[in-house]
């Protein structure tokens, strides 16, 4: 019997590749995919031996290293829901992401254990172990008394493998929740979809807290027994080197502007590659051509998010059609996408409209909001992407813009309601409204525009560095501006499309 365990499937895939190299690290350490089946199962012994019971929420906020991952494939194999956090979030985050998750075992970095120690003990988490990314913690010297061999938990299809925070628009984060069909189904889809096959090679340069670099990278390299060359942080001159080795790269927009800046990228250095795809942002077609000329490669964009994992993709093979810059290609084979009108109508072929999704991959809701699920989902099972765009005769989806005000930086989404609300809690500040910019380097640049209160007198460097010091760096405006008024409509709501306009040049010429 197929089991329907999401990890039980990796482990059926590389089963017969037990002896060669999994992963080879940026600083030379290798795992086979022996070494990746007995680490995890010891972790899951060791998980077991915590009292965590199957469906329990296990925490991570850590650096990028191999036994994070190993730990999330033990969370897998153990029947546990794993929970990574962006390593950016600040302490007031982490309170509510463990008041909303209640985690039975928090993990955090060794250098953050006192405070971790004080936060998880006022929140009554049971269990708190640091994991360094260089091995230190007392995550790792607990496993040596376990054996590293383990039975997989035999899980049904639609029990909860992870919840993902995404930030809500009009408040705090939720958390999607995904299940071992809804990863199952995308790892799947995806291994076909684009080819994987026995000699690639993945260059994996992502974060491993969100869908990009956790999912869509390991799963289909996983999937395919493929061994994967790891970095802990991106770095575009190893990216280079391992073109020589590597087949597979995946990056977001940021990542190929920085590589396009590095001399050496050409044809030749890439010759041995076969595929690279863009995703988390949107690739603006100037990168797409300037790939294209300098590589002879056409990046493969596609499109997904936390809820859903991927949607849609351009094609892989030359006979299913072009790859075309500024669209995110075809919904994926059993994903059905269409393009709702405001009056409730599916609009045509061409016109724009709210983009609603529904698939295997499509998560069951929001963890603990039932409120956000009624409102997020339609009465026919269709799930709202939040997104607007159109698609073209040919099946291909362009996204044209975001519901919401949604901005993504370097790749990472925010939602201009939560940071405005950090932003209004501070002294001296009356109102405020946060919105993005084009950015050379990270796409969009996050931009706050603020209203000092009556009789107060704010500077805006000091603002900036208080809240970096409040929420995760990807989150705080890049530039701030103090202004008398905030323009609004005849309705009194704020006019950010007036902001967006006025601060448009604002990483590109100054204002």
């Amino acid at each position: 019997m197929t089991s329907h365990n999401l990890y039980a499937n990796f482990q059926a895939a590389f089963g017969h590749a037990s002896a060669q190299v999994a992963i080879e690290t940026d600083d030379g350490q290798t795992w086979t995919f022996d070494d990746v089946d007995a680490q995890s199962a010891q972790m899951a012994n060791w998980l077991a031996s915590l009292g965590l019971e199957h469906g329990d929420r296990v925490m991570v906020q850590v650096e990028k290293s191999v036994p994070a991952l190993l730990f999330y494939l033990a969370c897998l194999r153990s029947g546990l829901v794993y929970v990574p956090l962006n390593t950016a979030y600040q302490a007031s985050e982490l309170a509510y992401f463990m008041e909303n998750a209640e985690p039975g075992l928090f993990v955090g970095s060794p250098e953050k254990q006192a405070d971790l120690e004080a936060l998880t003990r006022k929140l009554g988490v049971r269990h708190l172990h640091t994991l360094g990314a260089d091995g230190s913690g007392s995550l790792l010297a607990a496993l040596k008394a376990f054996p590293s061999t383990q039975a997989v938990a035999d899980v049904a299809e639609n029990s909860l493998a992870a919840i993902l925070y995404t930030s809500g628009t009009t408040g705090r984060s939720k958390g999607a929740q995904l299940t071992h069909r809804n990863l199952l189904s995308n790892a799947k889809t995806l291994h076909a979809l684009w080819g994987w096959e026995p000699g690639d090679v993945l260059i994996h340069a992502l974060p491993i807290f969100h869908v990009h670099g956790l999912f869509v990278a390991m799963h289909c390299a996983l999937l395919s027994a493929s061994k994967t060359l790891w970095m802990s942080k991106f770095s575009p001159t190893q990216t280079l080197a391992w073109m020589e080795e590597g087949t597979v790269f995946m990056g977001v927009p940021t990542l190929y502007v920085r590589l396009l800046q590095e001399a050496g990228l050409n044809q030749a250095a890439s010759a041995h590659m076969r595929l690279f795809i863009s995703g988390s942002a949107p690739l603006l077609p100037d990168t797409f051509n300037a790939w294209q000329e300098r590589t002879g490669h056409t990046i493969l964009e596609r499109y997904g998010m936390s809820e859903t994992a991927m949607l849609t993709s351009n094609p892989y093979r030359a006979s299913e059609g072009p790859r075309v810059a500024g669209t995110v290609g075809r919904p994926l084979p059993g994903v059905d996408v269409r393009i709702m009108g405001e009056e409730g109508k599916v609009r045509p072929a061409g016109e724009i409209g709210g983009i609603e999704v529904r698939g295997p991959n499509v998560f069951p809701g929001y963890w603990r909001m039932p409120e956000a699920n009624q409102k997020e989902f339609t009465s026919d099972g269709w799930f709202k992407t939040g997104d607007v765009g159109r698609i073209d005769a040919n099946g291909y989806v362009q996204i044209v813009g975001r519901s919401k005000d949604l901005i993504i930086s370097g790749g990472y989404n925010v939602y201009p309601a939560e940071v405005e609300g950090y932003i209004n809690d501070m002294t001296g500040v009356a109102e405020s409204a946060v919105i993005g910019c084009p950015h050379p380097d990270l796409g969009e640049g996050v931009v706050a525009v603020v209203v000092p209160a009556a009789g107060q007198s704010l500077e805006a460097d000091a603002l900036i560095q208080a809240i970096k010091s409040t929420i995760a760096g990807f989150k705080s405006p890049k530039k701030l501006f103090v202004v008398d008024a905030l323009p609004r409509n005849v309705m009194g709501k704020v006019q950010k499309n007036v902001l967006r306009d006025t601060y448009a040049k604002v990483f590109t010429e100054g204002t």
